[in-house]
């Protein structure tokens, strides 16, 4: 009989894996390109599927292209224990951010296939569609849809900027399920992830132990002006929005400072309209994020925020507009599986921080309707979102034990 605590993931094979999918996509500049419900993410989604069948595994897909591969337990009354990420990228991403948390749930099937083992409740490996939000805004929509907090009308109708819709683009790549993506019985739910920051490196910290996620607020901010010509119209006579977008900036960069060091502020995308060179614009609109793990502090940005805007605009005698794009409070996840990931550290021995994520990520929507918690390995120099991201087959391989043995501690916590 195989002794758990002994039991470890084929870190070859997870590395292999990776480098595999990593082909699918690829970049000049060695990051991947593969963006949701493309030809590409279509490639990416077949070979997984196609690994998870070779397991032994069923294949349910939903109507918003969410892939769910199951592993059965001895108890098929059972909530199953789900981890899962993502396999779309940025534009300009990297090898490991989403796919790594995919493929080490698919190196946990493949390491009890190994040995033989089963567990008492179902194990099963998640794809969630569109985490990025690189291609179709907002982030994260396909877990969003199937948690409940976005309609499936909502999420189909939204387009990418040649007008092309989630819809029509999930249809056309053939991973429009049947079954209905709405929430279920789980017992638990992990995400295993890069860190995307350069904590647990400059630490050297081999894992970081999720206690939960940030609050991210996301906002469309227009400021309208008068457009006029560049070089008749007097400086001082000008209603020129890009004069309010330079005190809005500082302002928000100083709201940031005050609430160090956990607050973020980011101006992620921008756009001039009419965008001619030499004609002051009559319109800019500016992509804000603001985040804080505080959701006190976070709403405290949000009106600070606003009031930056509007008294800015009113001294300039600007309009202005802000749409709510996307709003994530701050999210603490499920102690019972925090704590299995916390005593599965400390059994393989890896030396590791409690933390709580930066970045979003699927878990934030899985955690509202599933008990939830989610495992951070280093990545180098921080870096993430960028073709230069990297990780070590070593710090992987951690984290995919971790991985392993929190789960089994939640699937098997009635034998």
């Amino acid at each position: 009989m195989t002794d758990l605590s002994k039991l470890r993931i084929n870190g070859q094979r997870l590395w292999d894996s990776l480098m595999e999918m990593a082909t699918i996509g690829a970049t000049a500049k060695g990051g991947c390109n593969r963006q949701a419900l493309t030809d590409l993410d279509k490639q990416g989604r077949d070979l997984f599927v196609q690994w998870c069948e070779d397991a032994g595994c069923s294949i349910t897909i939903d109507e918003m292209g969410n892939i769910f591969a199951r592993r059965a337990g001895n108890n098929g009354d059972l909530a199953p224990v789900l981890t899962g990420s993502h396999l779309d990228t940025q534009p300009t991403g990297g090898k490991f951010d989403g796919v790594y948390g995919v493929l080490a749930g698919l190196e946990v099937i493949r390491t009890l296939n190994d040995h033989n083992l089963d567990t008492e409740a179902p194990l099963e490996v998640a794809v969630w569609t569109n985490e990025e939000g690189a291609r179709f805004s907002p982030a994260m929509i396909g877990s969003g849809v199937w948690s409940g907090n976005f309609d499936k009308e909502y999420a189909y109708a939204r387009t990418d900027k040649e007008g092309k819709t989630f819809g029509e683009e999930l249809e056309r790549i053939g991973y429009q399920g049947e079954a209905p993506a709405k929430p279920r019985d789980l017992a638990a739910a992990f995400e295993v992830h890069i860190e995307q920051g350069p904590i647990l490196e400059a630490e050297e910290k081999q894992i970081g132990v999720l206690s939960g996620v940030q609050g991210m607020y996301w906002y469309d901010l227009t400021l309208i002006g008068q457009p006029c010509h560049a070089g008749p119209s007097p400086m001082e006579t000008r209603r020129d929005p890009f004069m309010g977008l330079h005190r809005i900036l500082d302002q928000l960069y100083k709201l940031a400072e005050a609430h160090a060091p956990w607050a973020r502020v980011t101006f992620g995308d921008i756009r001039a309209e009419p965008g001619s060179r030499n004609t002051v614009p009559e319109k800019l609109v500016l992509a804000v994020d603001l985040r804080h793990p505080d959701q006190q502090v976070l709403d405290t940005m949000d009106k600070s925020f606003r009031e930056i805007a509007a008294g800015t605009a009113a001294e300039l005698g600007l309009e202005h507009q802000i749409r709510d794009e996307w709003r994530s409070p701050a999210v603490r996840f499920d102690e019972k599986c925090v704590e299995a990931v916390r005593s599965s550290v400390a059994e393989l021995g890896y030396s590791n921080k409690e933390m709580v994520s930066g970045a979003g990520h699927d878990s934030v929507y899985i955690s509202r309707v599933a008990p939830t918690s989610m495992i951070f390995v280093p990545c180098e120099k921080g870096l993430s979102h960028n073709e230069a991201e990297n990780a070590e087959p070593d710090d992987l391989e951690a984290g995919a034990n971790v991985l392993l043995h929190a789960m089994l501690k939640m699937a098997n916590q009635d034998s």
